[in-house]
């Protein structure tokens, strides 16, 4: 089962931070169809945060037809986003791994390793549309 969290400075708003995590989830093939979903009861208790950001959120994947909601009973996934590169994950989860070592054994903090590879990745990006 997926376990949210939040990130205040993130700039998303909580219930768009949840929608991001189920997605990444799905992509990942860390939810599977027919999996469910955590009651808004849970989110609620784990996360201290309004149950009406946690039914926007599923309201959100269900619109999406990612999940659906049996009332009484709970939300469900009834579709996945992996694709055809999942296999390829594994390899690059462990690279990603050892760079991620490597940046913490040089001294880099949370703050400055998400700046450093963000930028990196959208500067990567601009040059494959260019």
């Amino acid at each position: 089962m997926i376990e949210f969290h939040l990130d205040a400075g993130s700039g998303l708003s909580p219930y768009l931070q949840l929608v991001r995590q189920v997605r990444h989830a799905l992509r990942l093939g860390l939810l599977h169809e027919g999996d469910q979903l955590p009651t808004v009861k849970e989110v609620v208790a784990q996360l201290a945060i309004n149950p009406n950001t946690v039914l926007k959120a599923y309201r959100e994947l269900e619109r999406d037809g990612l999940v659906a909601a049996r009332p009484g009973v709970g939300t469900f996934v009834m579709r996945t986003l992996t694709d055809a590169t999942l296999p390829s994950h594994g390899p690059l989860r462990k690279d990603l791994e050892r760079w991620l070592t490597k940046a913490r054994l040089a001294g880099l903090d949370e703050e400055s390793i998400e700046a450093l590879f963000t930028t990196t990745f959208r500067r990567s990006l601009n040059r494959e549309v260019a």
